[in-house]
């Protein structure tokens, strides 16, 4: 039997690179602007509400684009739009370092999380047309180290360029990588396309303005309040607009997202549990972040020093996870690494006090780096193989989306838990207001891993075409190693 060329070990190797390069990039810029506020408010003025927006702006279009960045390279090449989306990414990092003023800034990370957006997708998308199916499972492993040690490193990258050189070079990182990235796409990947339908443009605007509304309500959320008007409008506007974007797509003749993938249980429970897990963790690394510069008093640098056991974590055992789901079948592998997720943070919301050490720190920071690493590649695993190759795009696109959306309302309902029962006065009100919220982050990752076991155990899910007159999808026996 002769050996496909597009899965060469060659092919496998640049596509593993290229897309782990472009999928560090577009999460590190999630939470890399965190720690370097003050240095950008001293140089460039503005209010806190302008500050907040370099970390929103991002947040809000990123989220708001994804799935129809995985439908644009569905429809028009998936390298394409690839490219397209890295090189505006690239682009609009310059400018986000050489602005003049923080109205610039602000329209330059609005640009960046869009270019994120249509490229972030797509690397998943790429990376399994390059890879055998018997081996996914690993390659997912070393692509979610890569992006998961991104998610969780933000603060620490963002505060020791600002601390050691300037914040700008938050921004100039990308550019070098994004240069070199550009031709190596074009030379080392192959393209691919989707469906091949016309693009959906009800479905995209109904899509894309139902989640501008639920994550800007939520972004704002904990700045303005909850009974806000725009707040308001946001969450309420921007729900109705996915309750019609549902409706439309179940008779669509050719939808954007089609809702029957969600009668496939390893694709709703896999999602459920990816929205679960990003409001846990975002929500517990942000309020974690503060709490050890804040209360502990160390530097930025030496804050992100202390979490590498939880956020380097993912480098060491992601690609063993992978490989486990690739022997044992994903459910198992997503159900342990969550429960000891939620484990590590109920452990540290009964340890933490106003003066703790670290070596009481320390197992709580391994059992959570530990529970993170082992979800990312084998969630990436069921995503990918619970829907038709055509359909992994848009398969990709929302499983990001509610990523994201899952890690905007992580932050908002999070904080809001510290704001009620603690503060920023004292060291010891923020320990009141952190230990609840880090109790919220643990039941939602709990439920995460409720949700997962909803995935068909030590069985491969094959979907089948709607139009065979077969199920939506077949499940077949897997071999076990």
């Amino acid at each position: 039997m002769s050996a496909n060329p597009q899965h060469s070990p060659r092919r496998v190797v640049w596509a593993l690179v290229i897309t782990s390069v472009a999928g560090f990039m577009a999460a590190l810029d999630n939470l890399v602007v965190t720690t370097a506020l003050p240095s950008i408010r001293e140089d460039l003025g503005g209010e806190l509400h302008d500050l907040e927006w370099t970390v929103s702006a991002y947040t809000l279009t990123f989220a708001v684009l994804l799935m129809l960045g995985a439908a644009l390279g569905d429809r028009f090449g998936r390298r394409r739009m690839f490219i397209a989306g890295l090189s505006v990414f690239t682009l609009a990092s310059a400018a986000a370092a050489m602005a003049p003023g923080i109205d610039t800034l602000i329209a330059a990370r609005a640009v960046q999380g869009a270019g994120a957006a249509v490229m972030m997708p797509l690397t998943l998308t790429l990376l399994t047309a390059a890879v055998p199916e018997a081996r996914r499972g690993t390659a997912y492993g070393i692509w979610g180290a890569v992006n998961g040690l991104a998610v969780a490193s933000g603060p620490l990258v963002g505060g020791s360029l600002t601390e050691h050189i300037a914040w700008q070079w938050i921004f100039w990182l990308n550019v070098p990588l994004g240069l070199a990235l550009i031709p190596l796409a074009r030379l080392r990947l192959a393209e691919s396309h989707g469906t091949g339908a016309p693009l959906d443009i009800p479905g995209t605007l109904l899509a894309s303005g139902g989640l501008f509304g639920i994550v800007y309500g939520l972004v704002r959320g904990p700045v303005d309040g909850w009974t806000g008007g725009t707040v308001l409008t946001g969450l309420i506007a921007g729900g109705a607009l996915l309750v019609a974007f549902v409706r439309y797509s179940t008779r669509a003749r050719n939808p954007m997202l089609p809702m029957r993938l969600f009668r496939s249980r390893a694709f709703s429970g896999i999602n459920a549990a990816s929205l679960l897990m990003f409001l846990g963790m975002f929500g517990s690394i942000f309020l974690l972040s503060q709490y050890l510069q804040g209360v502990l008093g160390y530097s930025p640098t030496e804050a992100g020093l202390r979490m590498l056991p939880w956020t380097g974590m993912p480098m060491l055992v992601a690609p063993i996870a992978g490989i486990l789901s690739d022997r044992i079948g994903g459910r198992p592998v997503v159900a342990a690494g969550l429960l000891l997720q939620a484990l590590g943070l109920v452990y540290f919301a009964v340890i933490t006090t106003a003066d703790l050490s670290y070596a009481t720190q320390l197992p709580a920071l391994i059992i959570s780096g530990v529970g993170m690493a082992l979800f990312f590649a084998p969630a990436s695993n069921i995503v990918m193989s619970s829907v038709l190759p055509k359909e992994q795009g848009i398969a990709s696109g929302a499983n990001n989306a509610l990523r994201e959306v899952g890690g905007a309302l992580g932050i908002a309902v999070m904080a809001s838990i510290f704001s009620a029962q603690g503060g920023y006065e004292t060291p010891q009100a923020f320990v009141d207001g952190l230990r609840p919220a880090l109790v919220a982050g643990a039941a939602a990752v709990g439920l995460a891993a409720v949700a997962a076991l909803v995935v068909p155990g030590r069985r491969a899910v094959r979907p089948s075409e709607p139009s065979s007159g077969r199920p939506a999808e077949q499940v077949l026996e897997s071999t076990n190693a």
